[in-house]
């Protein structure tokens, strides 16, 4: 199973045709796509879910509440810990599962790629994938180890599959050595796959 995201230049080049295409034919502007690519690389992704992991790993009591209630904490604070809104909160039900020494959760979704956009972006290609919604449920330890996670033989591993009423976000465990960072340098060590449980956190802050 092959988890590079990466588009091929192949379909880079159909997805400019087709957007030439419809740019020509009138069906969209520029402008449109423009606004859907800041959309979706500025105002939503990971880097939000990131905040509302590094506020929990400084903030005892929020992350009580985000463990307790992440639907009725993202309603309040937004998918970005600054009051945004999109259009998927009213309805999202959204659930925190927290990595500790002894469990290490991994989300899935089985019947298609079930996803909390807002505060992840889209989704990758390995995701959605066939292999990986079934593999992750029959043989999880074997997909985390190709994805580099190595656990010991003692940990429990859960998997959660996220469906069109409920999400998932995994709290991984802070990195050691992190006590004197910001909230905005702990979140640099999120990353999507951290979130999903594909990943451990990075245990540097990025240069």
């Amino acid at each position: 199973m092959t988890h590079d995201d990466h588009p091929t230049s192949a379909m880079t080049r159909r997805v400019a045709a087709l957007e030439r295409t419809l740019v020509e034919r009138g069906t969209i502007t520029n402008e449109a796509v423009d606004d859907v690519l800041d959309l979706f690389t500025r105002k939503l992704g990971a880097h939000h879910g990131a905040r509302y992991i590094a506020r929990a790993w400084s903030d005892e009591e929020f992350r009580e509440r985000l463990l307790e209630d992440a639907t009725a904490v993202v309603r309040e604070y937004g998918y970005d810990l600054r009051g945004a809104t999109h259009r998927e909160l009213p309805f999202l039900r959204l659930e925190v599962v927290e990595n500790t020494a002894q469990v290490h959760n991994l989300v899935v979704c089985t019947l298609c790629s079930c996803y909390p956009i807002a505060m992840l972006g889209p989704p990758p290609r390995w995701y959605k994938s066939v292999q990986y919604r079934a593999r992750a449920v029959r043989e999880p330890r074997a997909v985390l180890a190709e994805f580099g996670v190595q656990l010991d033989p003692g940990v429990e591993i859960r998997v959660w599959d996220s469906n069109a009423d409920c999400r998932y976000l995994v709290l991984p465990r802070r990195p050691q050595g992190t006590d004197g960072l910001t909230e905005s340098e702990l979140a640099s060590l999120v990353t999507r796959n951290s979130l999903i449980g594909t990943a451990q956190p990075l245990e540097e802050v990025p240069a």
